[in-house]
């Protein structure tokens, strides 16, 4: 197969729509983690059950590339969010509470056999004690308000820096802080650095974590003070526990 002409990067983020029986509701974003021969996508909780604001999803659709020749073909995947009235994804709790992050595990004998993606492994996640300074610059990938390239079905990149010190659980929760311009839509996006060491030569990123939501200051002056423009991102090592057998 022809190796397609953008960076690999941008083929392991999915557009995520997600619909009640016929209805469409939202728009979001995931990426693909492979662990062994298993094939996950990756997203935020709240974009599949979110009960304070009333969303409960019966399925979801993601779009993937079927031509290296051209990326305007596309073939659109239907995943089922429930069977018998149980849900498919996988979350976690930890000392704080519930994680914002879920895997939903991809049988790939239903993806089309042209199917063009690459996906996160579990190589690309930090090690115990990996250090990242604050101030690093790293990327977030996704559907910002669902705008992408309409016509060759790829997400935008969003620039930004880790705001808060890395390892350490911000506010006692799961995740740490990034400086990025987000909207709506970002959730579920994978914020990565380039590897100084890379893994695979044309796939040169580490997975630091999965973008959940903007945060705000409660006591913020809406007509006198900006936006903080701080984003909470769940450490991607909860994907070990969500891709467990």
């Amino acid at each position: 197969m022809a190796k397609p002409a953008i960076d690999p990067l941008l083929l392991s983020t999915v557009l995520i729509r997600t619909f009640n029986g016929e209805r469409g509701l939202t728009n979001a974003t995931g990426f693909l983690f492979t662990r062994g021969e298993r094939l996950f996508l990756v997203t935020s909780g709240h974009v599949l059950f979110d009960e304070p604001s009333g969303h409960f999803p019966s399925h979801l659709t993601v779009e993937l590339h079927t031509s290296a020749e051209n990326l305007a073909e596309v073939a659109q995947v239907w995943v089922p969010l429930y069977c018998e009235g149980r849900g498919l994804w996988h979350q976690a709790t930890d000392s704080s509470g519930q994680v914002d992050v879920a895997t939903l595990e991809l049988d790939r004998s239903l993806l089309p056999a042209s199917a063009l993606y690459r996906s996160f492994n579990e190589r690309q996640l930090l090690k115990p004690g990996d250090q990242v300074e604050v101030g690093t610059s790293l990327l977030v990938i996704g559907y910002p308000l669902g705008f992408h390239d309409a016509l060759h079905r790829t997400p935008v990149v969003r620039h930004g820096i880790v705001a808060s010190a890395f390892g350490l659980r911000f506010h006692g929760k799961g995740y740490f802080l990034v400086d990025a311009r987000t909207h709506r839509g970002s959730s579920g996006a994978p914020v990565v650095m380039r590897a100084t060491a890379p893994f695979e030569a044309d796939f040169p990123w580490i997975l630091l974590g999965v973008h959940s939501a903007r945060l705000d200051e409660g006591s913020r002056d809406a007509l006198q003070d900006e936006a903080l423009g701080l984003n909470a991102v769940w450490y991607a090592d909860i994907l070990m526990l969500l891709s467990q057998g």
